[in-house]
């Protein structure tokens, strides 16, 4: 979880409940470097309404769950906002060491997207490499080597 500044004072049970009757949007890869970054690379998979309240016993708990896919493409995060848009927390999305996980691996346009699950992984325990953060490829230039 990256949480946006505005909230990094807050706990983990206090960040839960500043997404009731939130959203959370599902994006492709090329995420921001913080979540106080626009998202101006990514393109929106799947938009999750959470309930009031966002979070139970059972874990994390939506209006919808599945929800049509807006676009096709593989989940690379996901961005939480409080109900009024203030954007609260980033979380990791896909296969993997991943925060949320979903039933399929990837989108198509229409085709359900559902949440099988949604935990928390510690600030900075983000699971993909740092120079991946807010990348730009571009063609003809090489991936960044892995050491």
């Amino acid at each position: 979880m990256i949480v946006a500044s505005e909230f990094t004072a807050c706990s983990e049970d206090e960040i839960k409940a500043l997404l009731d009757g939130g959203t959370l949007t599902v994006y492709s890869v090329a995420r921001p470097v913080t979540a106080d970054r626009p998202v101006d690379r990514s393109g929106v998979l799947a938009a999750f309404k959470f309930a009031s309240p966002a979070f139970n016993s059972d874990g994390a708990s939506f209006a919808a769950n599945p929800v049509p896919a807006s676009t096709v493409g593989t989940p690379g995060f996901a961005r939480a906002c409080k109900a009024d848009g203030t954007v609260v927390a980033d979380f990791s999305a896909g296969p993997g060491p991943r925060e949320i996980k979903f039933a399929e691996v990837s989108c198509s346009q229409g085709a359900p997207v559902k949440i099988t699950t949604f935990k928390f992984i510690a600030e900075g325990g983000w699971p993909e490499r740092p120079d991946y953060y807010d990348a730009h490829p571009r063609p003809g230039f090489a991936m960044p080597l892995v050491p």
